[in-house]
């Protein structure tokens, strides 16, 4: 059920109105934050009772954390976001050129939308639904982009899109264009990112295109430094969570005990971030005790990294054929443009639990 907040005037029908800025929260069960609460307190208190220790990416995002996140994408050692804007500038028109105009853009996970103008300028399109687990952020993203663009109507939909949306009504019937920039695609483990593609093909419908960041393979120095900024900045957007876990938890977490730690796991081509205890702890969460040794770490995020073949692969395993992509000069970032198979019914993406063979935390984040 999709439920409309007070962000803007009420559309009483389904033809779209210029300026018009709505703000819808997806939801299948019952609304309110009790509910993601609920969700918060089940993945950590879940998380940390399995080894490896683990919890979802998707958490690191409170208020604080994309803040942070915003701040890491301005950071000199951070490449992807500098240079999939300089992507987008350049192959902008030549997107424009193959999806044609008055798509309604769907951007998953959309942030602060920082990558959103370049596109939006090109492409005229008909509406824009930017999608993000972050309320809050959806606000005040969704806001800026209608002060840039106020004849655009703009429905921002604060949910997970992991699962299936049922977009606005207002778009109903109008051919779309996806969205997914930043390769947060590479925070899931392939299973799953497969699993994602097919749930995004749904979820735009028949007809539809995909404009999708993927980040390269590139030296492992490059890439340990991007996760790992000298300025200790991707290491407070990691310990944050643990200070999230104690405002809203009721946690007793020593965060002051925890370290930022980063790791390239060759064999999966991912960059992996974890929180290393630095001594042995003991603390509680929601009334669960939980101890962990002295180097045990709690495994946060994931970021697979592709070559343009497997790239090509997965997007064609997920249901989409690729039709074009960019690149810059150094082969760091690629930009893909997909176009829709006939759809099939999308498998639900594996939750965390399932996951423990795999070792690491299968969740969505932005930008990453």
């Amino acid at each position: 059920m999709t439920k409309t907040f007070a962000l803007g005037d009420t559309l009483t029908s389904e033809r779209l109105a210029k300026g018009h800025l709505t703000l819808l929260r997806e939801n299948d069960r019952t609304s309110g934050f009790a509910e993601v609460d609920a969700a918060f307190r089940h993945d950590v208190v879940k998380g940390l009772s399995i080894e490896p220790r683990t919890v979802p990416a998707r958490w690191l995002y409170d208020r604080r954390g994309s803040e942070l996140f915003e701040a890491i994408t301005a950071l000199p050692e951070y490449y992807p976001t500098r240079i999939e804007s300089s992507i987008l500038s350049h192959a902008a028109s030549e997107v424009a050129a193959l999806t044609g105009q008055q798509r309604v853009i769907v951007e998953f996970g959309s942030g602060s939308s920082a990558k959103t103008p370049i596109l939006l300028s090109e492409v005229s399109p008909a509406a824009y639904v930017p999608i993000d687990i972050s309320g809050e952020f959806l606000k005040e993203s969704a806001a800026t982009v209608s002060a840039a663009f106020p004849d655009l109507p703009i429905f921002p939909v604060e949910g997970d899109f992991a699962a299936a949306l049922a977009l606005p009504d207002a778009v109903s019937g109008m051919p779309r264009l996806g969205f997914f920039p930043g390769s947060t695609i590479g925070n899931l483990v392939i299973p799953d990112a497969v699993d994602l593609l097919r749930v995004m093909a749904a979820t735009l419908g028949s007809g539809s295109m995909l404009l999708i960041g993927v980040d390269r393979i590139k030296d492992t120095e490059i890439l340990l430094r991007a996760y790992d900024d000298a300025q200790g900045v991707t290491a407070a957007f990691n310990l944050n969570l643990l200070d999230r876990i104690n405002r809203e938890l009721a946690g007793s977490v020593p965060v002051d005990a925890f370290r930022h730690v980063v790791r390239w796991n060759d064999a999966e081509a991912r960059i992996e971030m974890h929180l290393e205890a630095a001594s042995d702890v003991h603390f509680s969460v929601s009334g669960r005790h939980f101890s962990m040794a002295k180097g045990e770490t709690i495994h946060t995020e994931n970021s697979l990294k592709y070559g343009l073949s497997e790239a090509r692969l997965l997007l064609r395993a997920g249901g989409w054929t690729p039709i074009a992509d960019w690149t810059d000069r150094n082969e760091f970032f690629s930009l893909i443009l997909a176009k829709g198979v006939t759809p099939s019914a999308p498998r639900p993406l594996r939750q965390t639990c399932d996951l423990r063979n795999y070792g690491t935390p299968s969740d969505l984040t932005l930008d990453r």
